[in-house]
């Protein structure tokens, strides 16, 4: 019987407990918000319209999509034009794709009643040609569209490529003809040629700012001058090394151009030994700093050794370098004396030579240098922190694999860390290679 009344008197003292605790919350919350405002919070069909558009935002496409069918006014909300603005068709196969694709009832849905809201668009595709076909059919319906942002991606190999340019062309001209007011494309490996370009600049040269298209084999030059002549807002130009020039970057530098802020360029090799690179002569690039002075210029290096010949031999405004296959330490070198507005540095791998003596040169003469990377490489303790100490504390961004330090007479790694702070102004220590 004790054991009986024990537990009922247990029993009995949660409820007690949780509903103080509720009645102290209720409390709590009417004083904010009012005891009416707090009933009509709890009922979600009374919650206010721009409430409930919010929340749709937020929430991904098949889930909105459901909660479409909750009730009439959240159907309504779900076909606010505020709510399709923005859109990510995303398109692939099933059987061969980890993507979630886009239903195509929700896709005939969106062309039906919401093309002329789209504005910020993007395709990601798979590896699959029927994606990237798909991808262009709704293309070639969007006739009543005014986008602003185009994305056009590929999430494996480059999908795109496989379409067939006239099938390409067809559908990316009846965006370029109907928008007039795009702002922003990246069609990176794509089967864009010179025609389309020229639709482009015809009807959307007053709004144009940026332009992403590496690996585009099918544009030349003459496609890519079209642009910088008639394209007078251009902010941001990404391209392949084998379309640049000294007729572009002059065409970039003429008093009609307004200034470049971002030029990104791609530089690649398929087949090594097969491809000689061109070089661009100084008074080129010199004119391009000269009319935009504050210009970033990005170059992504994929060669191998034997191909750098023609990079850096002289004077280049370069501000940002990657270089994503190894490097050799003359080429290091040359970057120390032929780079002074370099910024970011970042070497995928060099070799098994130490390059003190090509850090410590970019050092000197690179004054502006803020972040440094460096993988399969090699550089002793000392020399490193000689670097570092050249440097100082504009170096915002040191990524160094541990891997990397020699250790030597002078410092040992545990000692390197406690110097490379001192100098830096903050904690750092080398990153580690991960271990799985």
């Amino acid at each position: 019987m004790k054991r009986a009344r024990q537990k009922v008197v247990v029993e009995n003292e949660a409820p007690q407990a949780s509903k103080k605790s509720k009645k102290q919350k209720t409390c709590l919350y009417g004083s904010v918000f009012g005891e009416s405002e707090l009933h009509a919070s709890m009922d979600w069909g009374s919650l206010p319209h721009h409430v409930i558009l919010r929340i749709f935002q937020f929430l991904p496409l098949v889930d909105r999509a459901r909660a479409s069918s909750v009730c009439r006014r959240w159907n309504e909300i779900f076909h606010i034009p505020d709510l399709w603005r923005r859109f990510e068709f995303e398109l692939s196969q099933p059987a061969t794709s980890y993507l979630k694709s886009t239903h195509p009832d929700l896709i005939q849905q969106i062309i039906k009643r919401h093309a002329d809201h789209l504005q910020y668009v993007s395709f990601k595709v798979d590896s699959s040609t029927e994606s990237a076909e798909a991808a262009c059919d709704i293309l070639s319906q969007l006739v009543n569209c005014s986008i602003k942002t185009l994305g056009l991606i590929s999430t494996a190999k480059p999908s795109f490529m496989n379409v067939s340019k006239a099938h390409f062309a067809s559908a990316l001209t009846v965006v370029f003809v109907n928008s007039k007011s795009l702002s922003s494309i990246k069609i990176d490996d794509t089967p864009l040629d010179d025609p389309s370009l020229k639709v482009l600049v015809a009807n959307n040269s007053d709004t144009l700012k940026l332009l992403k298209m590496s690996s585009c084999p099918h544009v030349s030059p003459a496609g890519i001058l079209c642009v910088a002549d008639q394209c007078h807002g251009l902010k941001e130009l990404a391209l392949n090394y084998y379309i640049l020039s000294d007729e572009l970057l002059l065409a970039l530098s003429s008093e009609k151009h307004v200034d470049l802020e971002h030029l990104r360029i791609d530089v690649v090799s398929e087949n090594p030994g097969q491809v000689e690179f061109h070089t661009i002569k100084k008074q080129s690039w010199d004119a391009l700093v000269k009319h935009s002075p504050k210009v970033n210029i990005v170059m992504y290096f994929f060669l191998y050794e034997e191909e750098f010949d023609a990079f850096f031999r002289e004077e280049t405004p370069v501000t940002h370098l990657y270089f994503g296959r190894a490097v050799s330490k003359a080429m290091l070198g040359r970057i120390g004396m032929n780079c002074p507005r370099l910024i970011e540095l970042v070497v995928c791998a060099n070799g098994l030579q130490p390059l003190d003596d090509e850090l410590i040169r970019i050092a000197e003469r690179c004054k502006n240098l803020t972040a440094m990377g460096l993988g399969e490489c090699e550089v002793t303790c000392r020399g490193f922190i000689e670097f570092v100490k050249m440097c100082g504390g504009r170096l915002t961004q040191l990524s160094i694999m541990e891997e990397v330090l020699i250790p030597d007479n002078d410092y040992s790694l545990d000692r390197l860390h406690l110097e490379v702070s001192k100098h830096l102004g903050r904690m750092w220590f080398p990153d580690m290679m991960p271990t799985w």
